[in-house]
């Protein structure tokens, strides 16, 4: 029998990764309902505005393979509270913030944070928990939070900016970076003493950092900018230049940052495909909302957050979906069902964005897409790291958390940039909604072509129906098959 003392602690540094989970995702969404107050505050042109979102993403997805490797190095521990304490710094700063490129600079350094933070977070929670029924209900958990987090940063950010104005859309990473940070202080294992035998890679470090940022820069730059701009074309070939530059680093020094062994599992190079689509379509859905409502509709900040209630409450539903479904079909068919029904909800939903459609007719498209947004965020993230071995699992949490992020600033960049072409000059709210409906329509289009990645993904097997429930974690929630991954 465990002693609640062992029962609890568990149970504890779930929480503190949960909730750091929490804080990445709300991050990246708690702007969009501010961006017009913003943009108004501080001086933001149409173009610039879309780098508070930019920013962020740019820089998460950056420095996501660095900080996921430095967390297997330095330590998860380490990189956990530091990651937070950049958080907070960083939103003191976005608060204070009075021109754009303060600002643009503050949500930078909350990327970084992001992307210490997030491989951390995964990979503590993965060598954590055993892999198996326990690791998988406690990714339940972790992938409700932040798949749900996605959404409630939309609501929170709605109320925070209608009662205390858009600076508290920052403030409020405060006192949740700091309350998470002093939970780890306290739960999480302390890391073991780095080897002194085990070299720092600086060079392969730089390169790929380097490499990546301008390569996510590109890619967000080149929808606006356009793709033969000499700004777009330079980050291009800089970044190819330092990429391969890697791949002949890592290749010949003894203690690579990167061991390229890492890319040899076919369902991390997958996972972290799927992962970079999800975020690309179901990711901007928030954003687009967001526009239909308070700039083709005229709602305030208020009452566009509340309307974010229900896209929050059925994620929250659709993960525990998601967990029964994974144990019934398996993780691979859990993805593709998810994939075909996000696809079909996301193309309802735009068929009522036109600036005579109610929200009450957007509704029904609403609740299906985010019923499917919270079944495939814990599946696929299973599915990518599952059977990397221990020692990788930083590096395979921040490939496939790169994914995530490169998907997010690449997605919303081409479908703004779908949304612009398809609008033309026409400001008006029916030719905007022209515009956010051709989007939509895109982003369910690329849904569809997702399940071809899930497809080829390796049949799991299904979960063990006699295994006994783990004492660890809260017998309520809802149980996923381990996932099986071959080398290929």
């Amino acid at each position: 029998m465990t002693s609640s003392g062992t029962a609890r602690r568990p149970a504890l540094i779930l929480a503190a990764l949960a909730l750091a989970q929490l804080i990445i995702a709300l991050d990246y969404s708690i702007v969009f309902v501010a961006l017009p107050d913003i943009g108004e505050g501080v001086g933001f042109s149409g173009q610039q505005l879309q780098w508070v979102i930019g920013a962020y993403a740019v820089a998460f997805g950056g420095f996501l393979l660095l900080g996921g490797r430095l967390a297997d190095l330095l330590g998860r521990r380490r990189m956990f509270l530091t990651g937070l304490a950049l958080y907070a710094i960083a939103s003191v700063a976005g608060g204070l913030a009075t021109t754009p490129g303060v600002l643009v600079g503050a949500r930078a350094v909350q990327g970084i944070g992001g992307a210490l933070l997030a491989p951390a977070t995964l990979s503590l929670l993965t060598t954590t928990f055993e892999e198996g029924r326990e690791r998988n209900r406690a990714l339940g958990i972790w992938g409700a939070t932040g798949s749900s987090g996605m959404v409630v940063g939309s609501l929170l950010g709605g109320v925070l900016t209608q009662a205390f104005g858009w600076e508290a859309t920052f403030y409020v990473n405060v006192p949740l970076a700091v309350g998470v940070g002093l939970l780890g202080l306290r739960v999480l294992p302390v890391d073991p003493a780095v080897e002194r035998r085990q070299g720092f890679d600086l060079p392969g470090g730089i390169s790929v950092t380097a490499g990546a940022l301008l390569l996510v820069f590109g890619l967000v730059q080149g929808p606006e900018a356009g793709w033969t701009d000499p700004v777009t074309l330079i980050s291009f070939v800089a970044a190819a230049a330092l990429i391969v530059a890697f791949v002949v680093i890592e290749s010949r020094t003894a203690d690579p940052l990167v061991p390229l062994k890492v890319f040899s599992y076919k369902s991390l190079r997958l996972g972290s495909m799927i992962t970079f689509m999800f975020m690309a379509t179901f990711g901007a859905s928030a954003y687009f909302l967001t526009l239909a409502l308070q700039t083709v509709r005229d709602w305030n900040a208020l009452s566009t957050g509340l309307a974010f209630i229900l896209p929050c409450a059925c994620v929250l539903v659709g993960s525990v979906i998601g967990g029964k479904l994974s144990t019934a079909i398996g993780v691979r068919g859990t993805l593709v069902l998810g994939l075909v029904v996000g696809a079909i909800g996301t193309a309802l939903f735009a068929a009522f964005l036109g600036d005579g459609s109610t929200y009450a007719q957007m509704t029904p498209g609403i609740i299906v897409f985010s019923l499917a947004q919270g079944v495939i965020w814990t599946a696929m993230f299973s599915a990518a790291t599952a059977g990397v071995e221990e020692e990788l699992q930083g590096l395979a949490s921040g490939l496939a958390t790169s994914g995530q992020q490169v998907g997010a600033a690449v997605g919303l960049a081409v479908l703004v940039a779908v949304s612009n072409a398809a609008a033309g000059s026409d400001l008006t709210p029916a030719g905007l909604s022209d515009g956010l409906q051709a989007a939509t329509y895109t982003s369910a289009v690329l849904i569809l072509l997702t399940v071809g990645l899930a497809l080829a993904l390796n049949k799991q097997p299904r979960a063990a129906q006699a295994e006994p429930p783990a004492q660890s974690v809260a017998d309520a929630l809802p149980a996923e098959p381990a996932v099986q991954t071959e080398k290929v």
